[in-house]
């Protein structure tokens, strides 16, 4: 429809990035078009892993597309330079300069190669704002973007369990060793093992407590002391009612502050029954307060 000749990915080794380039890969199929119409880009910085980075290049190769390593950590050291951000200042400004460099590289690539930036994001992590605005919160088209992180993950399951039966061991391996890989940014600098220390769920609460929360909310409309009910009965024995409520309040806190963030996001599809696209999907003002539904629970 764009006469797009390229489709870019920005590939980190995570399950949202993996999964959408599956989606794009399949979409080339079903056109016909070479698998190197789609370009692959992994951007290292300062919390990637060398787990995470692999994956990446083992993904890229096994399905056929370009792949290119472009580092960003003397980019991001420049800027910083610029507006005076110390790098033992691990601010949000540390993390997010790192987004926003990742897209405007992602960005270029993409006009060079008179293509479009395929978006990763998922719906959890538009439900909760969990994405740096104008950096990976910004695409031309996100795949993800009405795909709750709890089905990210069944889908990526489900792919690794077909290419295994087709023989493609390896590529089945790497999609396996994806879904074993905690979700993180990996805006934060590793461990002294080498491993992932910037843990999402640890931060922002279990996907799962959130899908829960999301499709009760949005779909049906319910109230936040019915969907507290609901997750006590749905989660009994795996979550307290402390945790639950802790998390639902975080759930609700982020939903209402961070609408200004899906007041603008990319088109994408609607996979779901839960929609968070303010074209038709949900529309709420940016300023709207949680307070009073935080305090119902």
């Amino acid at each position: 429809h764009t006469y797009a000749k390229t489709a870019v990915v920005g590939l980190s080794g995570g399950l949202d990035s993996t999964l959408a380039l599956l989606i794009t890969a399949r979409a080339m199929a079903m056109l016909s078009r070479p698998m190197t119409d789609i370009l692959c880009v992994t951007m290292p910085c300062f919390g990637t892993t060398s787990r995470t980075k692999s994956n990446a290049q083992i993904l890229a190769e096994r399905i056929g597309t370009r792949f290119q390593d472009i580092s960003i950590a003397e980019a991001v050291k420049v800027h910083f330079k610029d507006i005076g951000q110390s790098m033992d200042d691990l601010s949000v400004t540390f993390e997010n300069g790192q987004a926003r460099e990742r897209t405007q590289v992602l960005m270029d690539l993409a006009n060079r190669e008179g293509g479009m930036v395929i978006g990763t994001g998922d719906l959890s992590e538009l439900a909760l704002g969990w994405a740096t605005y104008n950096g990976d919160h910004m695409s031309m088209y996100s795949v993800n973007g009405g795909v709750p992180k709890t089905l990210v993950r069944e889908l990526t399951a489900y792919c690794a369990a077909s290419e295994m039966e087709k023989g493609n061991v390896k590529l089945a391996e790497a999609l396996y060793d994806i879904l074993g890989t905690p979700v993180s940014p990996e805006l934060l600098p590793a461990d002294e093992s080498g491993k992932i220390a910037q843990k999402t769920e640890d931060l922002v609460g279990p996907y799962e407590l959130h899908d829960f929360f999301l499709y009760n909310f949005v779909r049906f409309g319910l109230t936040p002391a019915k969907i507290m009910f609901l997750a006590r009965k749905a989660f009994e024995g795996r979550y307290d009612n402390d945790t639950i409520r802790k998390w639902l309040k975080t759930f609700l806190r982020r939903f209402f502050n961070q609408q200004f963030k899906r007041s603008c996001m990319p088109d994408g599809p609607q996979v779901c029954s839960v929609s968070l696209s303010p074209r038709g999907g949900w529309m709420m003002p940016s300023d709207a307060w949680s307070v009073l539904f935080q305090d119902s629970i």
